[in-house]
């Protein structure tokens, strides 16, 4: 399989029944991996969804399984974690159903955005996205110094 690396960020509408289209773009990005199906559970710093493709559940779920179970606060997270997980498949047409359940939970209603965020994609309400990126309690910049700024230009992590 590809190394995955999803990008952009696309509007959307669910029909009736809160199946979403893929964008050509995003399904282009997804072809290699749209047989095995998906995982779509609840974000857990926002009031999001994320969609996984099985492959990226897989190696998650590698990284879960070797916490020990008998640590009470290891058993709590991986159920929390995992709490409303579903699988999906992209249906004949390239659309895919959000659950009634996760939809409720992420406040989705009339438009969506998907934004691919490298291994994962997130599914918003648009007015949430939109909150949560024009949110000024976060300076950007300062929170980029944090994350990235342990970098080197060559990509590794510097020694100080």
């Amino acid at each position: 399989m590809p190394k995955l690396n999803l990008i952009g960020v696309h509007e959307c509408k669910p029909d009736a029944k809160s199946r979403i289209a893929l964008p050509a773009s995003l399904k282009r990005q997804l072809q290699p991996f749209l047989s095995e199906g998906f995982v779509m559970k609840r974000s857990v710093f926002q009031q999001c969804l994320e969609l996984f493709p099985m492959q990226e559940w897989n190696e998650v779920m590698d990284k879960l399984n070797t916490l020990n179970r008998f640590v009470k606060k290891n058993a709590d997270f991986i159920r929390m974690y995992t709490a409303g997980v579903k699988t999906l498949e992209v249906d004949g047409s390239g659309r895919l159903l959000i659950p009634k359940d996760l939809a409720q939970y992420a406040g989705i209603e009339q438009e969506i955005i998907l934004s691919a965020t490298g291994r994962v994609i997130e599914i918003w309400d648009k007015v949430k996205y939109e909150n949560a990126i024009d949110d000024a309690s976060v300076d950007f910049g300062a929170l980029a110094e944090d994350v990235m700024g342990q970098f080197g230009s060559d990509g590794h992590t510097t020694i100080s």
